[in-house]
């Protein structure tokens, strides 16, 4: 027992001298640390470029680290982004030696009291034109300075929307010197890209890279060259949002349109439900011109509503005109030959188009039901059964009648039938009645013909129109991809 705690006796005594010793050491190298700053800076100026031979370029290292896209505004073609930029140099006139000052090779003071490039974001798009942001430097023994600084950037890009909602789009970010030239500050890239390592995941664009380019431009103004690094941003735009809440329900609205043609002409929705769906898609055309930019470039999105409503807008047209020929009375000319043939023995059998009022599911007729749409030879048949009994009776009165002048001849005695005289009333008035049941199923029938030629047209439009609303789907898919 005693050895275990001599034992952690001197744990404890090693522990409290290393603790000093550190404390010690940080005291020491606080204490050289405010030494160091008061003899680089005591005849220090950060109003001028720290070389020593004013002829020699000063390399200013550039490196971009994109963390988060803020927002990408297309209407007005402006990118917001988060970046972290990092810019190192080395200023000839702080340098150390590290051994004088116990060791220490570095100290971290603020960016105000060291010179500074002013590398500026050329393409920026934003109205606060603030100065960066005052984080410290990491200053080395070498002369080396480290400068990170974080940045919100608004930058111009020119959107492309001619592919929305599967666009992708290319943003540059453009980084330059601002007053010094090639000759006196030149840029170097850290890096072949921008560094994607700590992107947040945005819910609307995929990154597929942020390559790096430098260039060097004579400007019209000076002769010198002036360096800038290009950073371009490629960007891929997530759809899943707009096909769900743009595309699908115009797929489905143009596909209810066709429809149309089915309804029946006497319920007097057909022309209500074209002029409906138009409405819509009115609806959801000024949503997405509430996104797009007022440009010549219209969205594939965009093309489809235009050329799903002026499908609707024929469709609507086309139904108007052919509620006109449905409703074609007994004072319309009849069917052409022409349309006889084509429209009601060919047309009429390829889209399995029936009688008006007919389907291939009605339950058998009653006997007037068959009468009323057979045509007139079934009525006609009954008629001149009828008028046959009636003859016949007439012609027996006729017989009574000689018998009987007969009789009077050799009797003298004369008896009138008055149920001749009713015979022959009722022949005449059932021939009248007659030639009017057939002069109205004639001009009744010419109606019928003008209805069956218009569901005829009703149903060849129909599937006309879901045809071309099929393959306008299936183009604008295949565009996109």
């Amino acid at each position: 027992m005693k050895r275990k705690s001599l034992s952690s006796f001197h744990v404890s005594l090693g522990l409290l001298f290393t603790v000093m010793i550190l404390k010690a050491a940080e005291s020491a190298k606080g204490k050289y640390a405010h030494m160091l700053f008061n003899e680089l800076f005591e005849d220090y100026s950060n109003a001028l470029r720290p070389v020593e031979d004013t002829d020699k370029v000063l390399n200013v290292t550039l490196q971009i680290t994109l963390s988060q896209i803020k927002d990408m505004d297309e209407r007005n073609q402006i990118l917001s982004a988060y970046l972290w930029i990092r810019q190192s140099w080395y200023d000839a006139y702080l340098k150390w030696d590290k051994d004088k000052y116990d060791g220490l090779d570095s100290i971290r003071i603020p960016s105000n009291l060291v010179w500074r490039p002013d590398i500026v974001l050329y393409n920026k798009a934003d109205d606060d034109f603030s100065e960066p942001v005052n984080t410290n430097v990491v200053l080395r023994y070498d002369g080396k300075i480290t400068w990170d600084a974080p940045a919100i950037t608004k930058s111009s890009c020119v959107v492309d929307v001619s592919y929305f909602p599967f666009d992708s789009q290319q943003c540059n970010l453009t980084f330059g010197s601002w007053t010094y030239n090639g000759n006196q500050v030149d840029i170097i890239n850290s890096l072949d890209s921008g560094d994607l390592s700590d992107f947040v995941e945005d819910v609307e664009w995929e990154i597929h890279g942020m390559p790096a380019v430098k260039n060097v431009i004579t400007y019209g103004c000076c002769s010198e060259p002036y360096p800038d690094v290009t950073f371009t941003l490629i960007l891929k735009r997530k759809s899943s949002f707009y096909i769900f809440n743009l595309l699908l329900p115009c797929i489905l609205i143009s596909f209810l349109a066709p429809l149309g043609f089915y309804l029946p002409a006497d319920s007097g929705e057909k022309v209500s439900l074209g002029v409906t769906v138009l409405l819509a898609l009115t609806v959801f055309q000024l949503m997405v011109a509430e996104i797009m930019p007022p440009s010549e470039n219209v969205p594939l999105i965009g093309k489809y509503y235009i050329a799903t409503m002026t499908m609707i807008t024929a469709s609507t047209a086309l139904t108007i005109i052919i509620m006109n020929l449905h409703h074609c009375g007994s004072e319309a000319k009849p069917v052409p030959q022409w349309a006889r043939v084509v429209i009601l023995d060919y047309m009429s059998k390829i889209f399995f188009v029936y009688d008006v009022g007919e389907n291939c599911t009605s339950p058998k007729r009653e006997k007037e039901e068959e009468c009323r749409f057979e045509g007139d030879d079934g009525c006609q048949r009954r008629h001149k059964e009828i008028r046959s009994s009636l003859s016949n009776r007439n012609d027996d009165c006729n017989l009574r009648e000689k018998l009987n002048g007969n009789l009077h001849g050799v009797h003298g005695v004369r008896e009138t039938v008055n149920c001749c005289s009713c015979y022959k009333m009722l022949i005449k008035n059932i021939e009248y009645i007659a030639n009017c049941i057939r002069d109205h199923k004639a001009n009744r029938a010419k109606g019928i013909e003008w209805k069956k030629v218009a569901k005829v047209m009703d149903r060849f439009f129909m599937w006309i129109f879901f045809v071309m609303v099929f393959f306008m789907s299936v183009l604008i898919i295949g565009k996109a991809a």
